[in-house]
């Protein structure tokens, strides 16, 4: 117990690496670590404190639920990971950021909403699951592209998005294509919740990993040489704000 009392005590430096790994999965806006900014040197200094003011006041509502919550640096352990990720629900809402499912909405949205055919959207939609570091289990997106094989040869035309008719066609292989799958619409929300669960894991992962290196560390310093390490589960991330 006195090492763990003296680890978070010395530990304010692999703190803020941790609370960084928040800020890259969108728990927590990166701006909002800035404690001050440089004064504005142009027209519009109102709008800009009102900006700066909002992000304060999201970060601060994060802290204050982080202070709060129970976090057990346990990936392993599910009911620990369904914790964090409703903590971090939690504080997407109360500081009104997206989900991870809502983002990927977001970035569908805006960077296909100028793609003209449906072959460069579907590799965008490829690109942009790539980039988020999802997987395709089920095998909906190889299904996707042999429905878009079958429709463009059917009509013997690449097909354009503006297409109606075609495009009617495409949905509709989708469609078959979802049910040999087992892919129900109204099964979505419990794929959400499961993509949730599954980042959540992640970030738990490397909070964990973190926690593991700063103790770590820690051990190899003098002082602390003859004091055995506790379970990283016990450590209490509330101690570090």
């Amino acid at each position: 117990m006195a090492y763990a009392s003296r680890f978070l005590s010395r530990s304010k430096q692999q703190l803020q690496g941790s609370l960084g790994v928040l800020q890259q999965h969108n728990a927590i806006p990166v701006r909002a670590f800035a404690k001050e900014a440089a004064p504005p040197s142009f027209k519009g200094d109102e709008m800009l404190k009102g900006v700066f003011t909002e992000i304060k006041n999201k970060f601060q509502a994060a802290v204050d639920i982080l202070r709060k919550e129970k976090i057990t640096l346990a990936p392993e352990d599910p009911a620990a990971v369904k914790q964090y990720a409703n903590v971090m629900k939690t504080i997407r809402q109360k500081a009104d950021m997206f989900s991870e499912s809502q983002r990927i909405k977001y970035d569908i949205e805006n960077e296909t909403k100028e793609i003209p055919d449906a072959r460069a959207y579907l590799l965008k939609l490829k690109d942009i699951r790539t980039r988020r570091g999802l997987t395709d289990e089920l095998g909906a997106e190889a299904m996707m592209f042999e429905a878009l094989e079958k429709v463009e040869k059917d009509i013997k035309k690449p097909l354009l998005r503006s297409d109606k008719k075609g495009m009617d066609l495409l949905v509709a292989e989708f469609e078959k294509g979802n049910k040999k799958l087992g892919i129900r619409k109204e099964d979505l929300p419990k794929y959400e919740e499961n993509m949730e669960l599954s980042i959540a894991k992640a970030q738990l992962d490397e909070l964990k990993s973190d926690a593991l290196e700063a103790m770590e560390s820690q051990k190899k310093k003098e002082e602390f040489k003859d004091e055995e390490m506790p379970d990283v589960k016990s450590l209490d991330i509330r101690n570090f704000i």
